[in-house]
């Protein structure tokens, strides 16, 4: 009891209309009793109150959040100050009307009304009179209702002298009470001798008593004031005996012992304290969850094993190590969404246009998840697919998981697996072990809240392994669309059912993904960037964003096409466009500088400015140089960056047919260099070349940038046609750039990156390129608008190869 005089008069951040300090005395001590009668209006505005009952003669402030609170007590204080002020039945419900609040109340004086800085109002009540509302006549724009004040019943003459003394009892209990408290100052004593109203001490002695607001809401509707009396004094002899029992524990336990000694009896002093007070905190929380069991949307199985360890734990002493891990245990299994979804976003038109403005590009992954969504839209029920991203980092490839949670209107959870090396990080630990707790799947669909998120597995390829287990082997599992609807969880020792996720892994490689867990997933590969792609992924998302992020306007920087494709080509040297969106972050500063101390400056930067603004170039391309001379070919190559063209240069010299490689050449294109050479040997006739070369002449064949590894098959159809060149003398058509792998039969063979390299050819200013025809179909999957002043020369044997080059 009286706890609330030590509080301060700090305002409340949490609850609405609830009071924000302790009860205070009125320093006229107004109440039911006070001589001088004042009138009140018969209709008032009505202020419910939380957790709280105003008694006549208090002064509390309170903390309005409600609009329609707000407006009453503006309302009030702008006219006669005067408002009803009646408790909420329910203490959790925000939305009141005229039902939900108890009928009997007080009226108020509006004292002192203020305005916080977080939008709500704080007003201090002076509590004046009870009353009843008889009826409530408008609840908009606040709630109104007819009044009725209510007074006491007189006092029996006879009886006078019984309620002095119920009067004397209750102020002596009250004092020893404060008293008993040793936190409680003296000076609470001090404020209970200087009260020298009979009705106001019953009011100011019950708003600060420790009682539920029901019981004080009893008190306030009592009529008979002997009645009210005895009833405040049987609450408070027992809140007296439980403060006594107290007491008498501390002084039977106090003593020198060692910390579980010590736990152990203060474990029992509490017992002994709840079950005195008639009430036991353990009981009513396992009441509780059993409540919120009943509400849960498992299965028959799940349910039996809740109740099985709910029972075990009724029986189990709460001072033992396990009542608390049981107690997390069942917590948990309350805590995870079973069978709870959220609603698909089944507007697919929508969906495509929140990916498109999301991403720009990346038709494969859009399309997938659309065709998933169209089969939902028409069956209802469908196993959620597992898809898995490959490409260079900086694609976009985390990033387009959150956006097809947004657009499917779905919870998102990331987990990054990246140096993840213990089995139990996904399967969880056995919940026997001191600090068990579920794996990081479980835990992630306990914190979505449910059971059909957009779940990115991140770097799944970056999966370690150790002495503690293999998380690869884990994955099977959950990634496994016939078996994770049971995924066993080592700590809920039940299934749990994982087939409604949408899961999305992310990698970089495929080579270092065990083949059982590559074969679970369906493999969609994402392709760096185009430098064209990548102007218009600066032009709709990066400069917009950057500029917005540095405060610029669209008027203070203007960036045109060529100015991006010289930042891209110049200054980075990336799959993605990480490094783009940081040399654009760059420029945004310069801008903003020179914005910011109002120097004069261009808002349409160009070419010329990017060396003052970026520094130096920082990365050369290799164009196209047609220096007529015999023996050299342009090859096409992709790397994680992209594509680019590969100068590869054949000289021959006085010798007797030996071949030299050099440019830090790999096995593969070595081996192409060895078949080319052994093709023109087995058909001199057809290629019109002097067989006395052959048997005279050495063969170097060079790549510049030797520091640069190289490797691949794809430059077979070039290694020929620079031998051929160098032998017959005669140099390779103008402007011509070639890819594919040769055989020793003749033929050519199909090779991948045909967009990186392709997109490279016209940058480097090739106007023909030679394909396989196999390689046909890749073309047809690049934009008409990429291709334009391209010729391809599609073949199917390298005789054809070399006819083109050499015409």
């Amino acid at each position: 009891m009286f706890d609330e005089l030590l509080q301060t008069m700090a305002l409340s951040q949490e609850a609405n209309e609830a009071p924000t300090g302790s009860p205070m005395m009125s320093v006229e001590e107004d109440n039911d009793d006070v001589k001088r009668q004042e009138t009140y209006p018969m209709v008032l505005p009505i202020l419910p109150l939380k957790n709280t009952v105003l008694f006549p003669g208090v002064i509390i402030p309170i903390t309005v959040g409600r609009e329609k609170s707000i407006r009453a007590v503006q309302k009030a204080f702008d006219s006669h100050k005067l408002i009803g002020v009646l408790a909420q039945r329910d203490s959790n419900n925000d939305s009141v009307a005229a039902p939900d609040l108890f009928e009997v109340g007080t009226i108020a004086r509006i004292l002192r009304l203020l305005k916080m800085p977080d939008g709500t109002t704080t007003a201090v009540l002076q509590g004046r009179k009870r009353f009843r509302s008889m009826q409530v006549i408008s609840d908009d724009p606040y709630m109104i209702s007819e009044i009725l004040p209510l007074e006491y019943e007189p006092r029996d003459p006879d009886n006078e002298l019984n309620f002095n003394a119920l009067t004397a009892s209750i102020r002596d209990k009250a004092q020893r009470v404060v008293e008993l408290t040793p936190h409680l100052p003296n000076e609470a004593n001090v404020m209970l001798r200087n009260i020298n109203n009979d009705v106001f001490l019953l009011n100011f002695i019950t708003s600060n008593m420790n009682v539920k607001t029901p019981i004080k809401q009893k008190i306030l509707e009592i009529n008979d004031l002997a009645e009210k009396a005895t009833t405040l004094l049987q609450h408070l002899d027992s809140e007296l005996q439980h403060l006594e029992l107290r007491g008498e524990i501390e002084q039977k336990v106090r003593g020198e012992v060692d910390k579980q000694q010590r736990d152990y009896l203060l474990n029992q002093q509490l017992k002994t304290i709840q079950e005195e007070l008639g009430g036991n905190s353990q009981e009513q929380e396992l009441n509780a969850l059993a409540e919120r069991g009943k509400k849960k949307k498992w299965t028959e199985a799940v349910a039996k094993q809740f109740q099985k360890e709910l029972t075990k734990v009724r029986r189990m002493p709460a001072q033992v190590a396990e009542y608390s891990i049981m107690l997390n245990y069942l917590e948990t299994l309350l805590d995870l969404p079973w069978n709870e979804v959220t609603e698909d976003n089944f507007d697919l038109k929508t969906v495509q246009q929140t990916l498109d403005q999301d991403h720009f590009g990346l038709e494969d992954v859009k399309s997938r998840i659309l065709e998933h969504l169209a089969v939902l839209k028409l069956k209802g029920d469908m196993k959620a697919p597992i898809l898995l991203l490959v490409g260079p980092p900086g694609v976009g490839k985390t990033s387009l998981g959150k956006s097809v949670a947004n657009a499917l209107h779905r919870k998102f959870i990331r987990m990054s697996l990246g140096g993840l090396h213990d089995e139990s990080e996904i399967r969880g630990h056995r919940k026997t072990y001191i600090g068990a707790m579920p794996g990081r799947i479980v835990q992630s669909m306990r914190k979505a809240g449910s059971s059909n998120p957009v779940f990115i597995l991140d770097e799944i390829d970056k999966v370690g392994t150790s002495f503690r287990g293999d998380p690869s082997s884990a994955l099977l599992e959950v990634l496994d669309p016939e078996q994770n609807s049971t995924f066993y969880d080592n700590y809920l020792e039940t299934e749990y059912d994982l087939s409604k996720v949408l899961f999305i892994a992310t990698a970089n490689s495929l080579e270092t993904i065990q083949p059982a867990l590559l074969d679970r997933m369906e493999i969609i590969r994402l392709a760096g960037y185009s430098v064209e792609e990548k102007i218009e992924i600066a032009k709709q998302h990066l400069v917009p964003e950057r500029r917005i992020e540095h405060g610029l306007a669209e008027k203070d920087i203007r960036l045109t096409n060529d100015v991006i494709a010289q930042v891209i080509q110049d200054y980075t040297r990336e799959s993605g466009v990480r490094s783009l969106d940081r040399r654009l972050a760059a420029v945004m500063r310069y801008v903003a500088k020179k914005v910011a101390f109002e120097e004069k400056y261009r808002p349409n930067i160009m070419k010329s400015d990017l060396k003052e603004i970026l520094g130096a170039v920082r990365f050369s391309k290799e164009n196209y140089e047609n220096n007529g001379i015999a023996g050299v070919a342009i090859g096409l190559a992709w790397t994680q960056v992209g594509g680019d063209i590969l100068f590869i240069e054949t000289s021959l010299s006085k010798g007797k047919g030996n071949l030299t490689l050099t440019g830090n050449l790999g096995a593969v294109m070595k081996e192409s260099a060895t078949t080319a050479l052994s093709f023109i040997k087995s058909h001199i006739e057809e290629l019109g070349i002097d067989d006395n070369l052959l048997e005279n002449k050495d063969i170097h064949i060079h790549v510049p940038e030797g520091a640069i590894p190289k490797d691949g098959p794809s430059a077979g159809v070039t290694m020929l046609t620079a031998l051929v060149s160098a032998f017959k003398k005669q140099p390779v058509k103008p402007h011509l750039a070639m890819t594919g792998e040769i055989t020793l039969r003749g033929k050519v063979l199909p090779v991948g990156g045909i967009k990186e390299k392709v997109l490279a050819a016209k940058r480097a200013g090739c106007t023909d390129i030679i394909l396989c025809r196999e390689n046909q179909k890749d073309i047809a999957e690049i934009t008409a608008a990429y291709l334009k002043g391209i010729h391809f020369h599609y073949v199917d044997k390298m005789l054809d190869v070399v006819q083109i080059a050499l015409s």
